[in-house]
């Protein structure tokens, strides 16, 4: 099957590994992956904050660029939902039609496409589960994430209290309402040190770079990992 990774922004600027870790995760169940250089923004920020013009360009490339694969997985749950419900109405024709149905989260892909729970990790460490909102309400992953992390040898999987409640990041809610943000993350900290977690894991990273600046304010010695990072990781490269 031929998949191309779509990074994303947040993950190209500030989390590469989490790239590495799906390519390396695709790789070792058979999937042959390419990075397609070609590739940019989807367009969320645009569309989300007043800019459909901009963002239909952005959407316009997107469809130019990864209309070629089999599957395209996109690691951030925030940019799939962008493509699965904007683009349909941002880019004309049928050609966004046609590529949308190939366009996957990280677990859906692992879970619908390949059939497989168990990818052969191991990490043995305490770990909790944060079900970002677009992931949970825009592409309706439910237990495809935790049934991916059960089967991680070695990983102690810890339900989160309110883990449906929002951590306040939101995009530019974070920026438009700060006190309203800080607030709701403030909440989602405390959930997630009650669990005495070692590791909060999630499928977006915006969403994990929000709550893991105020647990490292706090030090709170509970580190962020995306969920591609965990099911990359085995034995041997522990």
């Amino acid at each position: 099957m031929r998949v191309a990774l779509f990074i994303t922004c947040v993950n190209d600027t500030l989390f590469p590994g989490t790239g590495r870790a799906v390519v390396t995760l695709l790789r070792r169940l058979g999937c042959d992956v390419e990075f397609p250089r070609a590739q940019t923004c989807c367009g969320q920020m645009h569309v989300n904050t007043g800019y459909p013009e901009e963002g239909k360009r952005l959407a316009r490339r997107f469809v130019d660029v990864f209309a070629g694969y089999d599957a395209v997985v996109v690691p951030s749950g925030s940019c799939a939902a962008t493509v699965r419900e904007q683009y349909p109405r941002l880019v004309e024709g049928g050609q966004a039609a046609a590529l949308v149905p190939k366009v996957h989260d990280l677990s859906e892909f692992l879970v619908d496409v390949l059939g497989v729970t168990d990818v052969g990790a191991y990490f043995p460490h305490r770990v909790t589960y944060h079900p970002t909102c677009h992931s949970l309400r825009g592409l309706r992953l439910g237990d495809r994430p935790t049934r991916l992390l059960e089967q991680v040898r070695g990983l102690e999987l810890v339900p989160l209290p309110g883990a449906e409640e929002c951590c306040g990041f939101g995009g530019t809610f974070a920026v438009k309402n700060p006190a309203v943000s800080t607030a709701m993350c403030g909440d989602k900290v405390g959930n997630v040190t009650a669990t005495g977690a070692e590791v909060l894991c999630a499928a977006d990273n915006s969403c994990l770079m929000h709550i893991g600046g105020m647990l490292r304010r706090q030090r709170a010695g509970v580190r962020i990992m995306h969920l591609a990072e965990i099911l990359a990781t085995t034995e041997a490269g522990r």
